[in-house]
């Protein structure tokens, strides 16, 4: 490894150190306010949100066919939910659009 990598790899970990062990370190009463937890319940589910979006719109040759399978998928899991039913169906969208497109 470059001496730049293993500083990179030093700042990465001491910014993920601090970002796990400053809330423990400082908050040592419950949280009681509403909006707060409520606001920190919903975060994982933002931040996979966050990540995996870009990623389904870029993962197929074009955005539109991304784009298809994102809105079958997003459809097929509002009506029935059953977790194979949605990766069949925006599979097939994906490869319908392919063929349109």
């Amino acid at each position: 490894m470059k001496p730049d990598t293993n500083m990179g790899l030093l700042v990465m970990a001491v910014t993920i150190y601090l970002v796990r062990a400053l809330p423990l370190a400082l908050l040592q009463k419950e949280i009681r306010s509403p909006f707060i937890r409520s606001f920190l319940f919903y975060v994982p589910y933002v931040s996979l949100s966050v990540m995996t979006f870009p990623a389904i719109l870029s993962a197929t040759a074009s955005f539109w066919s991304g784009l298809a399978g994102f809105l079958a998928a997003s459809v097929i899991a509002w009506v029935d939910g059953n977790l194979f039913r949605v990766s069949i169906g925006a599979c097939i969208a994906v490869f319908l659009a392919e063929l349109v497109i």
